[in-house]
């Protein structure tokens, strides 16, 4: 499959500083890929190969984030590895999936999992997820298995936005606090994504000189957003990923070329 697309200086700049913000969201709250992937469609790469490329910068950004929590000893390795190779299994054949279809039902499939993001985050989901933290129980080991193979198989499949469904699964499936349950998070992501990644790479889908400018700014982004992730406000994103995610879904869709030609 063809992945070159000629970009110049200016479009690098805009990957790294766009990479920092995607960085930084994802490791504080959710969702940042949700600004990368409209971007290196917009610079041209196919949804597919933005979809695959996308993957190289969250290994990365996720190998720092999960550095630093580990040295606040955020993350219990014991107890989230079965749910982690839980989502393993889901996300190889959310990988296998991604890799199959059409590129046009990609495009709209990104397109419509965009606007379905815009009203999780109209909702505020994280704020309900964090009012339930505190009396979370948890499921039974077989329910937790069965909902991370789910959500492993959608961060296989597309990665934008699964950090929402992790952080609900997490809180309200495993009884994490959310402290916790953002670590735990990061670190299930940092378990599936190499594989899922490989798939990719196997089918040369990636754009490995997009993917690793984006990923110098992911892991700057991580880097400062694990470090001091108790002393930041994560508020102020929203309604710039709100926004972002409008534009991309109607561009995707078409409906802005329509517009305006």
């Amino acid at each position: 499959m063809e992945t070159k697309v000629v970009l110049d200086i200016i479009d690098y700049l805009l990957i790294v500083g766009v990479g920092l913000v995607a960085g930084f969201i994802n490791v504080l709250a959710a969702s940042g890929s949700m600004l990368v992937l409209p971007l290196l469609i917009f610079l041209g790469l196919p949804a597919s190969v933005a979809n695959a490329t996308n993957r190289v910068a969250i290994v990365l950004q996720n190998m720092v984030a999960v550095g630093n929590f580990r040295k606040q000893h955020l993350i219990s390795f014991k107890l989230t590895w079965p749910i982690a190779f839980s989502a393993l299994v889901g996300a190889l054949i959310g990988a296998f999936i991604a890799v199959e279809i059409d590129e046009k039902y990609l495009e709209y499939t990104i397109a419509s999992l965009l606007l379905l993001m815009f009203f999780l985050l109209f909702f505020k989901p994280s704020a309900w997820i964090k009012g339930k933290a505190a009396g979370a129980q948890g499921l039974s080991k077989t329910w937790q298995l069965i909902i991370f193979f789910f959500i492993g198989l959608y961060g296989g499949f597309i990665q934008a936005g699964v950090g929402l469904f992790l952080l609900a699964g997490l809180v309200l499936g495993v009884g994490y606090d959310l402290v916790k349950a953002n670590a735990a998070k990061v670190f299930i992501v940092l378990i599936y994504t190499p594989l899922a990644l490989a798939i990719f790479i196997y089918n040369d889908m990636v754009d490995w000189r997009a993917g690793l400018v984006l990923a110098v700014g992911n892991m700057i982004g991580a880097f400062f957003a694990s470090k001091y992730a108790q002393r930041i406000g994560a508020g102020f994103i929203r309604y710039l990923l709100m926004i972002v995610l409008v534009a991309s879904a109607l561009k995707m869709y078409g409906v802005i070329d329509w517009l305006f030609s």
